[in-house]
């Protein structure tokens, strides 16, 4: 399959096609696992020292932060459906993805202007836009580029891509950082270098989503596409979008995560960027293999078993294991393989089960339930750390994830024995 298309991509101008264990994907699927990686780069980079720049620098209260990260995380939610309607209304999935990835550059560059806690918030609530505005536009791309049957081979070697950025990005800014002398200014400008690369390499080698098989007159005569209500119609993606906002509630942010562990380690503000770098390079080893074991095993397992693993990291965290290589190890790597069990593989899980005219709108009302449950989980965290303390707060929220798991595991049971 893959020869074919890599030819045609090459007559036509397009990616040419990638070499090794990359070959069995479209070059769409590469490209803009490229323009992820540049981006992730940028965004990685200010993500890295974002916890200790507002908290210890510009004096940002737990609570306040928890409403950040939870901003950061879901606040532009309905941003994802309005992306996702618009691209298959207009069947330009690429514009708006990159409309979506040219706000978030232009956020980035705005970041040297603003020097308060709200008005970074105000930045970043426009770059959440940005994302909102692209991701589920960029995932249908991935999506209508590769057969049902390979949804998490191609969203695996995507998320690998994308994960290279985000293992590089805490990289370059701890580099940054050693060097310059006034360093948070210094990694916002090279972020936002970085942001710019995306959009330019988006522009000149991500080609459209294939148009769609052609529809018979009298549905031709009825352009409009049916109400987003209708989506949730679908008993497989009702179940997802339940499942994804039940366990998201419970998710500890990973920012939360380092903080913890920084105090754990009790490591300097220096050090600190380094840390998402571990988690990155557990992600982008694991997200091919893990996306294929997804396609055999099946990806709703898959996607359970990665909270699992979160849920052994908090508990690690909550332990009285010395502070050591043992510790981070234990933590970082288990949450690498969360978010490579369940990144890319839900919306592998999602795409099969939605037709092609509505994709993206599918996707993006699956990312918007997940993304709600994360920004009123991150409130909540953040709210029971500014009164009980980080301890109780992670067991809080790792007794919560338990009982999550438990809960959709039993209906899951359930389901299986009346379909049987």
């Amino acid at each position: 399959m893959y020869l074919s298309t890599s030819r045609a991509s090459d007559i036509a101008g397009g990616t040419p096609a990638p070499k090794g264990p990359l070959r069995t994907v479209p070059g769409t699927v590469f490209a803009l696992g490229l323009v992820s990686l540049v981006t992730d780069v940028s965004a990685e980079m200010v993500t890295a020292v974002l916890p200790l720049y507002l908290m210890a620098g510009l004096g940002m209260s737990p609570l306040a932060f928890g409403a950040l990260d939870g901003l950061h995380q879901g606040a532009t939610a309905l941003l994802r459906l309005v992306g996702g309607r618009i691209a298959d209304r207009t069947r330009r999935h690429k514009l708006v993805a990159g409309t979506g990835y040219a706000l978030s550059a232009a956020c980035k560059a705005a970041l040297l202007a603003v020097a308060t806690p709200w008005s970074v918030a105000a930045v970043l609530a426009a770059d959440r836009t940005g994302k909102g505005l692209r991701t589920a536009p960029r995932d249908a791309l991935i999506s209508l580029s590769v057969p049902p049957g390979e949804q998490g081979r191609a969203f695996g070697v995507h998320r690998a891509l994308d994960t290279a950025g985000a293992l590089l990005g805490p990289l370059a800014a701890f580099g940054v950082l050693w060097v310059a002398v006034d360093g948070y200014e210094a990694v916002f400008t090279v972020s936002a270098c970085f942001a710019v690369l995306g959009v330019v390499l988006l522009a000149l080698f991500v080609r459209e989503a294939p148009a769609p098989a052609p529809t018979p007159a009298p549905a031709r005569a009825r352009p409009a596409l049916p109400p987003v209500r209708t989506l949730l119609r679908l008993r497989g993606l009702r179940g997802l979008c339940l499942t994804a906002a039940v366990l998201g509630l419970f998710t500890v942010g990973d920012a939360f995560l380092y903080l913890l562990l920084q105090r754990r380690l009790d490591l300097s503000a220096g050090y600190f960027p380094l840390l998402p770098v571990g988690t990155a390079a557990v992600f982008l080893l694991a997200a091919l293999p893990v996306g294929r074991l997804a396609d055999r095993l099946g990806r709703r397992r898959v996607f359970l078993g990665g909270h699992v693993l979160l849920l052994g990291a908090c508990l690690l965290l909550l332990a009285p294991v010395p502070a050591g290589a043992l510790l981070v190890v234990g933590v970082l790597a288990p949450l690498g393989l969360f978010y490579a069990a369940t990144d890319g593989v839900l919306m592998a899980a999602a795409g099969p089960l939605l037709p092609a005219e509505l994709r993206t709108t599918g996707l993006a009302v699956l990312q918007t339930a997940q993304a709600l449950a994360r920004f009123a989980g991150s409130l909540l965290f953040g709210w029971a750390w500014t009164l009980w303390g980080p301890g109780p707060a992670l067991g809080l929220a790792a007794a919560g994830l338990l009982l999550s798991l438990a809960a959709v595991s039993v209906c899951d049971g359930v389901r299986t024995l009346r379909s049987s």
